[in-house]
C-alpha cells in the first residue's frame, strides 16, 4: 500500500489535522505526511504522543474534525491517560484516528524494548476500549476503504478508532531528506566523551542509534561496556534514571547522555534536575534536530537550544559546542568542577549504515552494568 494513498483516503472522510511522533515502521507514513502530505494535512510533529493527543482534542473543539494520532507502539504508554480522562466517550467524547506502528509483534524479530510492547499492543486497545483494525503489506484499497468507514462510524458516536500497522504494511516512495546544517559526527562526539569520562564516571545512555554507537566505541576504546547502561526503552527518561544514581550514591560521577528527541519528550526533567541539582551528575544532550533513529523526521522544536533552556531551568554550568575540540574543552571544565553541568553537542545526521546492535540481552548488561557500579 502506498503511504499516500492510505493519507488520501483518510482526508476523504473529513480528516485535515496529524500529529504525533515518528517511529521506523511508519517511515513510509511519516516520509508521505512530510512531503505531499503537507498539502492537505496540517502536520505537527509533537513533544510526546499524549501530547498529540492534545493538540487533536483542541483541533476537534475547534473545529468538529477528528485528527489522525500517529505513534509508535510504546506510544501507547504516553496517550493512556488524556485519552482515558479527555477523550474517551464517557468524558469528553472526543473522536480521533490512531495510526500505530506495531513495533515486536509477537512471531516477527525485534529490540528487546519492544517484546513485552507488541505482546499487549491490541490488549491495551481493547481495554481502552478503542476497536481497531490491522493492516499490512496484502491490505487492499477496497479494505482500506472498509477499515475507514468503521472509524467513521466510531467517529460518529464521539469514540475513536485504530489502525495498526504491520512492518512491510507501506510501500516505499519518494524518502524525505533534508540536513540540520552541522557539520560534527555523532559518533565523533561519542567517541570524544568516551576518551574523557568512560573510565572515571558511570554512563547512561538514552535509547536509539546513541546507546548503540556508544555500545560499539566503548567495546572497541576499551574491550568492554559494563560502565555503560543503555537505555533501551523508556524515551526520555534516562536523565531520571541517571539522576536516581546520583543521589543514591554522591561519591560516583554519572554521566547522561541524552538525545534532543527524548529531552523534548518529558522536559519537565530539565526543571527537576536543576531543583535537585545532583553535584556529581553531567547532563550531555546530542542534539541533531531530528527523531533520527526512527527516520531522520525533523523535531517539532529543532532550532531550539536546550542548553539556554536548562540555564533558565537553573543548571549551573552549561556549554554549547559545535567542535570536537570544543566539546573536548567543555568536558574537561566540567570534570574538574562538582556541579550539575549541561553540554549540548550540535552533531549532524550521518549514520553508518552497518552500525550493529548489543550482542547481550538487556538483563545481561543490566547485571553487568551493576556488578561494575558496585565494583565487584
Amino acid at each position: 500500500m502506498r503511504a499516500s494513498t492510505f493519507l488520501q483516503e483518510v482526508r476523504k472522510i473529513g480528516i485535515d489535522t496529524a500529529a504525533g511522533v515518528p517511529d521506523s515502521t511508519l517511515k513510509q507514513f511519516c516520509d508521505a505526511l512530510c512531503l505531499d502530505g503537507g498539502a492537505v494535512f496540517r502536520h505537527y510533529v509533537t513533544a510526546n504522543e499524549g501530547a498529540a493527543v492534545g493538540l487533536a482534542a483542541g483541533a476537534y473543539l475547534a473545529t468538529k474534525r477528528p485528527c489522525l494520532v500517529y505513534l509508535q507502539n510504546s506510544g501507547l504508554g504516553n496517550i493512556i491517560n488524556p485519552l482515558a480522562s479527555i477523550a474517551n466517550d464517557e468524558v469528553y467524547g472526543i473522536p480521533m484516528l490512531f495510526v500505530v506502528g506495531w513495533r515486536g509483534e509477537p512471531g516477527t524479530q525485534d529490540e528487546p524494548q519492544h517484546i513485552y510492547q507488541g505482546k499487549v499492543t491490541c490488549e491495551l486497545l481493547e481495554v481502552m476500549g478503542v476497536p481497531f483494525s490491522v493492516i499490512d503489506a496484502d491490505t487492499t484499497a477496497v479494505q482500506l476503504k472498509e477499515i475507514l468507514a468503521k472509524a467513521g462510524a466510531q467517529f460518529a458516536e464521539n469514540r475513536q478508532y485504530a489502525v495498526v500497522v504491520r512492518r512491510g504494511a507501506f510501500a516505499k516512495e519518494q524518502e524525505f531528506l533534508w540536513e540540520n546544517g552541522c557539520d560534527l559526527l555523532r559518533e565523533q562526539a561519542l567517541k570524544v566523551i568516551l576518551e574523557k569520562v568512560y573510565q572515571q564516571t558511570f554512563i547512561v545512555s538514552t535509547t536509539g542509534k546513541i546507546s548503540r554507537e556508544l555500545y560499539e566505541q566503548s567495546d572497541a576504546l576499551y574491550g568492554a561496556h559494563d560502565r555503560l547502561f543503555m537505555t533501551v526503552g523508556g524515551m526520555g527518561h534516562a536523565s531520571m534514571i541517571a539522576y536516581g544514581m546520583a543521589q543514591a550514591d554522591p561519591d560516583k560521577r554519572i554521566v547522561c547522555v541524552d538525545g534532543d528527541g527524548a529531552v523534548m519528550m518529558h522536559m519537565g526533567a530539565l526543571g527537576f534536575l536543576a531543583k535537585q541539582a545532583p553535584k556529581n551528575m553531567v547532563h550531555i544532550v546530542i542534539n541533531n534536530a531530528a527523531h533520527e533513529s526512527v527516520g531522520a523526521v525533523p523535531t517539532g522544536c529543532s532550532g531550539q537550544s536546550y542548553a539556554q533552556i536548562a540555564r533558565e531551568c537553573g543548571y549551573e554550568n552549561v556549554y554549547l559546542v559545535r567542535t570536537a575540540p570544543e566539546l573536548e574543552t567543555a568536558l574537561s571544565e566540567v570534570l574538574r568542577c562538582r556541579a550539575l553541568s549541561m553540554i549540548e553537542v550540535m552533531v549532524s545526521l550521518d549514520a553508518r549504515a552497518d552500525l550493529g546492535r548489543p550482542r547481550e540481552s538487556a538483563m545481561e548488561n543490566k547485571i553487568r552494568f551493576m556488578e561494575a557500579y558496585r565494583g565487584r
